[in-house]
């Protein structure tokens, strides 16, 4: 039975993170240059004209599953870019935690659309998306480099750690499935755990902060 788009009995809010979830997912599925308008609208329980009532066109909704989705990472961890003062270990896990959490929440139906959806964007929402991205990589740089000037870490290619620690919680969408035997918070203090151990490497004071853990 097809959705009624009466004003006034569903919140457009509502309507259009459906809208949003249901795109998704079929994204995901059948590619984003596979699945049309009227895909979604029969996905969502409507014709595809009421789509444009939320969305002007199919790039606009791959542009807010992308916002969104960047968006929801950023926004727990932002104060961590200005923060000198919380242990750069505690921010650490922190990070991990709430980008895990955002990674394997209903967003991974969206899988690794993120890594192949940017070129489908024109130059503006491209350039909008690609600036989030950059925020993160910013304040994950930042925490890792509190850590090896406050000497928990060694020096290493900032750059490089904070793109693996990244790819890490990301790819987990691959595999993960909560009835594989480990949790959300486990994987997420493994993926910590795993982190730190690299970034300690064979340093002296390394081994010493491994084994007191």
């Amino acid at each position: 039975m097809l959705i009624k788009m009466v004003k006034g009995r569903v919140k457009p809010g509502f309507q259009k993170a459906k809208m949003l979830e249901k795109a998704r997912k079929l994204f995901w599925e059948k590619g984003y240059r596979a699945t049309s308008m009227r895909d979604i609208g029969l996905s969502y329980g409507c014709k595809p004209a009421n789509i444009y009532n939320f969305f002007s066109d199919k790039e606009e909704i791959l542009f807010e599953v992308l916002r969104e989705e960047m968006e929801q990472i950023i926004h727990p961890i932002q104060h961590l870019e200005d923060d000198d003062h919380t242990s750069p270990i505690e921010q650490l896990k922190f990070l991990i935690e709430c980008h895990l959490k955002v990674t394997l929440s209903y967003r991974r139906s969206a899988r690794l659309l993120f890594d192949v959806a940017l070129d489908n964007l024109s130059a503006e929402k491209r350039k909008r998306i690609i600036d989030l991205r950059d925020t993160y990589d910013r304040i994950i740089r930042k925490v890792i480099r509190r850590g090896i000037e406050a000497g928990y870490f060694p020096e290493v290619d900032v750059k490089l750690a904070g793109f693996m620690i990244a790819s890490m919680i990301t790819r987990t969408r691959i595999w993960f499935h909560p009835k594989k035997g480990v949790s959300v918070n486990e994987l997420a203090d493994f993926i910590f755990q795993f982190a730190l151990h690299g970034l300690w490497g064979e340093g002296r004071r390394g081994r010493k902060l491994w084994k007191s853990l």
